[in-house]
């Protein structure tokens, strides 16, 4: 079953780009917009990733922590956040165990062909873990304006 507006969040953990782990109670107390992408260095995810850097700012003034969730490396997110000089950090979830947790691990189907990948989506998690919105039709390079609205 999908998680919904109203459920309580995983309590998920994971390492980040420099092998540190995060969990969900290291936000407690502040919003958080956890957003799952496919793949670092493609053109939909850098889009998205640029977009939320570029208004970073923006998004800590309205007293969210933003953090991103793909089945990439470590090493690949610490490369791709060098690449782009992203300012939060990133989740290497090999494993596929908090895509699992949250349902983002799904099977996708293109020219014809199924494969399991990633649903790219955004949890809109409040202060304390309940999640208060599930953004499925994340707008890349305008998802700034979706968390914020």
């Amino acid at each position: 079953m999908a998680l919904q507006a109203g459920d309580k969040a995983p309590d998920f953990e994971g390492i980040d780009q420099d092998s540190k782990p995060i969990k969900l109670s290291d936000f407690a107390g502040k919003k958080l917009a956890l957003f799952f992408y496919p793949k670092d260095n493609t053109p939909g995810c850098t889009a998205e990733a640029c977009n939320l850097r570029d208004n970073y700012n923006a998004l800590l003034e309205a007293g969210y922590a933003i953090v991103g969730i793909s089945s990439d490396s470590a090493k690949k997110h610490q490369n791709f956040i060098n690449k782009f000089a992203l300012p939060f950090p990133l989740i290497a979830d090999e494993n596929k165990s908090i895509h699992e947790q949250f349902g983002t691990w799904v099977e996708k189907s293109m020219y014809g062909r199924t494969y399991m990948g990633t649903a790219r989506t955004t949890f809109i998690i409040d202060e304390n873990g309940v999640i208060e919105e599930v953004i499925a039709k994340v707008k890349t390079k305008d998802h700034t304006a979706q968390i914020l609205k």
